[in-house]
């Protein structure tokens, strides 16, 4: 079933009319972009599982198109993405959208084929996929919006908790572990917020076999890990225009996590 969100529908989809009107904009530009080539757009992120704090989290989006887009279509997103920035300063730097084949959706591990993405204010036409794929790929099977097109659970299977919970255990090992030894991104008050709040998430999913949001895997790491109580409420409380300055501890708890992990593949 082929779904079209009207605007108005739209307009009323959050609690946020600036956060609106950007889905809007976004939304009925990108069909004028891509054409017959867009398959489906999705909201994903926070706004669509209900842990969208104003300001700290993203606007995330998922484009899926029935083919790889064409030269001419990669410089059309680009500009619009450009656009979208520069009328609505408030969020740039702050959208997130990537561009997939739908012949990819059946991948389990993630596409070796790279994939046109936008994010922090820049447009990559080749951008990596990593861990979060399939991360991605389960949340927006169970939260994800349509904006346009079908419902995602229409285009792939149920992804199975425990390859999402194999894709965390990567995740803890290649993406954040050398953050132990190269800590300059800690610098990035977001990313060191963003980090902390993901290990909850990667201990919550790893050790309780469920995929939880952020406020719910850090209610559940303060109370099983009261020592992590302090620095993942700095991360919560995090918001732009303010600094988090936590490198140590949030070193330690990279340490941490990765202990739990192992320990908890010892006992299995």
């Amino acid at each position: 079933c082929v779904t079209d969100m009207q605007t108005d529908e739209m307009q009323r989809l959050t609690p946020y009319q600036d956060v609106n009107d950007v889905i809007v904009f976004f939304s009925e530009h990108l069909k004028n972009c891509l054409g017959n080539n867009l398959l489906g757009l999705y909201l994903t992120g926070s706004l669509s599982y209900g842990n969208f704090v104003l300001g700290r989290s993203d606007l995330d989006f998922q484009a899926v198109a029935n083919t790889s887009l064409s030269p001419r279509e990669l410089e059309s997103v680009e500009h619009l993405h450009a656009d979208v920035e520069k009328r609505y300063e408030q969020w740039a730097k702050r959208i997130e959208c990537s561009y997939l084949p739908v012949a990819l959706l059946h991948e389990i591990l993630p596409p070796k084929s790279p994939r046109p993405w936008w994010g922090h204010g820049v447009f990559y036409a080749e951008a990596p996929y990593g861990n979060e794929w399939i991360i991605n790929q389960y949340q927006l099977y169970n939260h994800g919006i349509a904006l346009w097109g079908p419902d995602f659970k229409s285009l792939v299977k149920p992804i199975d908790i425990k390859e999402v919970q194999k894709a965390c255990v990567r995740d803890l090992f290649q993406e954040w572990e050398p953050k132990i030894r190269d800590s300059k991104s800690l610098e990035d008050s977001h990313f060191q917020s963003y980090l902390v709040l993901n290990l909850c998430r990667i201990l919550n999913t790893v050790m309780r076999g469920s995929v939880a949001t952020k406020d719910i895997s850090a209610a559940y790491v303060k109370t099983t890990y009261p020592q992590w109580k302090d620095l993942i409420e700095t991360a919560e409380n995090w918001h732009y225009g303010i600094p988090m300055t936590e490198n140590e501890k949030t070193i330690e708890f990279i340490k941490f996590a990765i202990g739990e992990v192992n320990a908890k593949h010892l006992l299995e």
